[in-house]
Formats: C-alpha cells, structure tokens, sequence
C-alpha cells in the first residue's frame, strides 16, 4: 500500500463515518478532496510507517475532539487488508504500520511498470507553452541562461510526466537595438577599431567578424569595402561604433544567423530539444504587432498621451501606464511582448493554455506589465501567464569565483561549464537548486568521484544496482522465487518507503514547477539504498578468514546476514532492481544519464 492508497482509503473512511452519523456535525461537503488528506513518513519509525493528521483537519467541522475522531479512523483503519497496526499520537496524529507484504507491493508496482511508474495523466487536456533561455543572439549562452536550459528542460519533461502537452520554446530577440550593437561591434573588430562604447567584447567577436568576411568573399562580397557611416560619440566622449549603414547591415544579416546556428547547437549538446524557434523579428513582418495593439485599442485599453501611444496596463494592476509606441514612431519593446502573448495563446498549432515564462533575475521590474497584459485579453494572471524568476549563478573553482571565459570575456558561457564537468554535472546541479535561490557551482566538488558530489552518489546508486544485477545472475538468485513478504528489515524498510513516496513526488515536482524536488528525492533514495547496499546481501558471501575466527555465536549470525535463503536474496534483488529504475527514470526526468559502471 502506498501514500496515494492510504491518502483515498482515509478519504473513503472521512465519507463513510459521515454516512455513519459518527462525524458529528461534519458533512459530504465539508470533506476536502483526496489530495488534501496527505500522509507523512514519520522521522521517528517507532511512530510507524505513516502518519496523518486527517483527524485534527476535520475535528473543527466535526466539532469534536480531534483524538476522539482520531480513534474512529483508527478503528476503520485497522481492519483495512494490508495495514498491520494503527495508533492515536499526541493532539490526533494516526500512526500507521504496514504489513511488510503490503509495504513491498510498491515493488512489484515498479517493476511492472518500469520507468512509467509514477508518471499520470493530471495534467492532460492541458497545453503549456513553456519559454526559457531565450537569450539574445549576441553571443554565446552565458552562464545564467545555462541554469535555465537545465531546469526549463527538466520541468518540460516533469509536466510531460504528469500528463501535460508542453511546447518548449526559444525567444530570438533578433529586432531592435541589441542587434545593432552586435553587429556595429562586429564592424569594428573586423577593421581591428576599438570596441564601441555600448558594445560586445570577447575572441568570439573576432570569430565571427573573421568568419563574415569569410562568408562574403565565398558570395562574391568584399564586406570591408560596402560604404561606412560614423556613428559618432557618447556624452562620455566614447565612441558609438558603425552607424546606420549598408557595411553594417551586411554583417547583421550574415552574423545573426551564424549565432543562432552556435545557439542551437549548443542547446543540442546539452541535451535540450526546442520544438519552436520563434524569431522576434517576425512579429513585425508578419504584423501581428499592430493587429495586438488594435486588440486593446477596441478594448479601450490604449491611449494617445503627448505624442506616443500608452497601454493603460493600471487598469489591469499594473503600478504605471506603459508605452508601446514612443513619440518618435518606433515600437517601444514591450509591443513585442504584448504580440508575442497574444501570438501563444492564438496561434494555429498548439495554442497555449498557460503560458510560462522563465526569466532572469533583473526581470522583477516586468512581472507588473506583463500580468496586465494578460489581464487585458482576458486571461487569469498567474493562470494563463506564469512567471518564473530565476536567481544568479556563481561559478567556484578553489574557493575563488569564475568569471572570466578564454572565448566571451567577463561571463562563464555553457560550452565552459560543460568543457570543465561535463554536461551530466552540469545539468544536475543548476537543477538540483530552487531556481528561486542563487547557486554556488564548485567545479573542484563537480569534477570529483566522491559522495559529496550529488550527481556523482545519485549515480554511482544506479551504477551499484546494475552492478548486483551481475553479480546476481552469476550466483543463479531467480527473482521468480522472491516473497517480498520477506523485506522485513529497517533497512529494506527505508528504501520501500522511499520507492513509495515516488508518484506523489513526481506529481508534486510538476504542480509546483519545482523540479528540483526530483533530485532531492533522487538524493534521499540513493541514501537509503547505499546503507541498504551496505546491511543487506543480495548475492551469497563465504565469510572471511578473520570472521571465521569469531565465537561460534557470532560466525552464525554473519553466515545467516552474509547468506540469505533463496526467496529472501531473490526478494531483495527486486529491491534492489526497483531501486535502480527509479533512479534512471528520475535521472532521465533531469536529462542525465543513468551509468551501468562507475
């Protein structure tokens, strides 16, 4: 029996003690759904399995005493198949103990299911648009949107799990100035000038400046010689660069595409698959920016103030109104985002339901506009829009931070963090944190092969259980003789326990967006199974020359430890086997590999 079967069993005996006329003044409808009636592991075992605190939950509705009501559900509970023990605790806490056959049928679950287990379908019918990394096409992938490549394509593949329809998708901000700071800097790197003021610095500059005169020459080109113009200086004096020229534009054409073809193959390497690539760009070609606005402005929701055109974004909760299109006839940039929302919730192929936006830390400022937006059209904020806020990286190698890369100057970029521990490493520990918090990255800790390291003790787990597969079909041990009735011990406890409270984690990872909670259980799992590993023999040992110098006494109790019967060691390989596909199906869930050797 596992926490979801206990969760519907105490829900099912809430209904039949109002039917009863047992509950008091509690009725059908004052009984929460069944989700709410969660159980808890205990932290002391003496205090059972399970724990619930249904009871002090309904007591107030019932108007009794939560310990009296507890005793009611106690009573049902303990004539249930498969529970071997109930007790009332405290205020009105339920201890549950299972029966050690009716513990390990999550056992025979997993292995049944294989790496379907705990996925479900409580998410279906639902399409979620999920956005993240989008960043500019000026450079390589810093270390910022390498965090959000791994937890965005994480928790794609954790709503998959719990049954959503989701669209990964990449933002190119190829429209407005930004680009035209690359490609002035570009400009000036390929005529060996000083970087302008408000420009991209890095060899990769020099890269791909090289590679457009390249490019240009192969075409016939000769990209140095197109006519020039000075964009002139700041109020600093600094220079700005190229400015609005035909020499200019030649390398914005030729080099923006060259940065979306590192992008994506940097992605690819990473192991994080894109279904759209959608250009920024395109929403003013295709003039779904104005067909936006017009949505609004029927709504009454634009205004024309001192020469621009407002979005009254107060209406809808916002703390100031907006400009969309400033007074000198160019389109404010969030008049991309108003189209680019209106883009995903209307578009022809998978229209999105909710649309979730994962953004950087000096996004704050946007979360006020942005829900407005979505107000106007209609839609719930925090519903049909959700957005993600993700926190700062610092990269550490011996005890000093990381902030320098050989190819993009001042900031760490993914093919560094990759080239230094590998994308397993990688992935795992920008996703292992709550994209909430900022994350120290130790690349000394990454890099090692020690229980310290999360990803390592996480797979190094799998990489034993695979081991024990061998080493058991060497020794002949037939699963089909195991009585799982046999997991009897505190250990062998631990790790059903563990293997049990899999879906519930897996659910909870996708509705709360967390799927940092898939390598912490991973972690939690891995530990219990390595002291498992540890206590209990799978395959049969003679004992050692020093253990066979014991008391009598003594040798027994390791023959019998270091020697289980046929049905108990076949038991415990199908321990151990659930085990080990748990753990490559929540690996798989963060995008990285389950090893069979280590």
């Amino acid at each position: 029996m596992n926490p979801e079967a206990l969760s519907e069993l105490i829900s099912h005996i809430a209904h039949d003690l109002v039917t009863a006329g047992e509950a008091g003044s509690l009725t059908e409808d004052l009984i929460p759904p069944v989700e709410k009636f969660a159980v808890m592991r205990p932290k002391d075992r003496s205090h059972g399995d399970w724990a619930s605190n249904a009871a002090m939950q309904l007591a107030k509705k019932a108007g009794m005493k939560p310990r009296d009501l507890a005793e009611l559900f106690a009573a049902r509970l303990q004539s249930a198949d498969g529970i071997a023990a109930v007790e009332v605790a405290g205020p009105g806490f339920i201890n549950i103990t299972l029966d050690s056959a009716s513990a390990a049928a999550v056992v025979d679950a997993v292995l049944a299911q294989g790496a379907q287990f705990g996925r479900n379908d409580h998410l279906s019918g639902q399409t979620l648009n999920l956005e993240f990394v989008s960043a500019n096409p000026t450079g390589p992938i810093h270390i910022g949107g390498t965090r959000w490549a791994a937890v965005g394509d994480s928790m794609a593949r954790v709503l998959e799990a719990n049954g959503a329809k989701v669209v990964r998708e990449y933002y190119f901000n190829d429209h407005g100035e930004q680009i035209n700071r690359f490609a002035k800097s570009l400009v000036a790197a390929a005529h060996g000038e000083v970087t302008p003021a408000d420009g991209y610095k890095g060899a990769y500059i020099d890269e791909i400046a090289q590679r457009v005169i390249d490019e240009a020459k192969a075409d016939g080109v000769d990209v140095l010689s197109l006519p020039r113009v000075d964009g002139g200086l700041n109020d600093d004096g600094e220079p700005l660069g190229e400015g609005d020229s035909e020499q200019r534009e030649e390398f914005r054409k030729r080099a923006v595409p060259m940065m979306f073809a590192e992008i994506q193959e940097s992605m690819k390497n990473f192991r994080v698959h894109f279904d759209v690539w959608f250009h920024e760009n395109s929403l003013y070609q295709d003039g779904e920016v104005e067909r936006a606005i017009a949505k609004l402005r029927e709504q009454g929701d634009i205004f024309e103030k001192d020469g621009a055109t407002w979005f009254a974004s107060t209406k809808h909760g916002d703390d100031k109104d907006r400009v969309i299109i400033k007074s000198d006839g160019n389109y404010a940039y969030f008049a991309a985002d108003i189209a680019y929302y209106y883009n995903k919730r209307h578009r022809a192929t998978d229209p999105a339901d909710v649309a979730i936006y994962m953004l950087g830390a000096d996004h704050h400022g946007y979360i006020g506009r942005m829900m407005a937006m979505c107000a106007a059209f209609g839609d719930k904020p925090g519903v049909n829009m959700q957005i993600l806020i993700g926190q700062l990286v610092n990269v550490m190698k011996d005890g000093k931070a990381v902030r320098m890369s050989k190819r993009a100057g001042n900031v760490v970029t993914i093919d560094d963090l990759v080239d230094a521990i590998g994308v397993d490493a990688s992935r795992y520990s920008l996703a292992r944190t709550d994209y909430n918090t900022s994350v120290d990255i130790d690349l000394n800790l990454l890099a090692s092969h020690s229980n310290d390291n999360p990803v390592y003790y996480v797979q190094y787990a799998h990489a034993r259980g695979c081991n024990v597969d061998r080493n058991a079909a060497e020794a002949h041990i037939d699963p089909a003789i195991a009585d799982l009735s046999l997991l009897d011990t505190e250990t062998d406890g631990e790790v059903l326990a563990a293997l049990a409270q899999w879906p519930a984690t897996l659910a909870q990872a996708g509705d709360l967006r967390a799927p940092h909670r898939i390598a912490h259980y991973l972690e939690d799992l891995a530990a219990a199974y390595h002291k498992w590993y540890n206590v209990e023999r799978v395959v049969p040992m003679p004992l050692t020359d020093l253990e066979e110098r014991k008391p009598e006494a003594e040798r027994e109790a390791l023959r019998i430890a270091k020697n289980p019967e046929p049905a108990r060691a076949a038991a415990r390989l199908k321990l151990n086997d659930a085990v080990r596909t748990v753990i490559a199906a929540g690996l798989d869930l963060l995008g990285v590999s389950a090893p069979e050797k280590m």
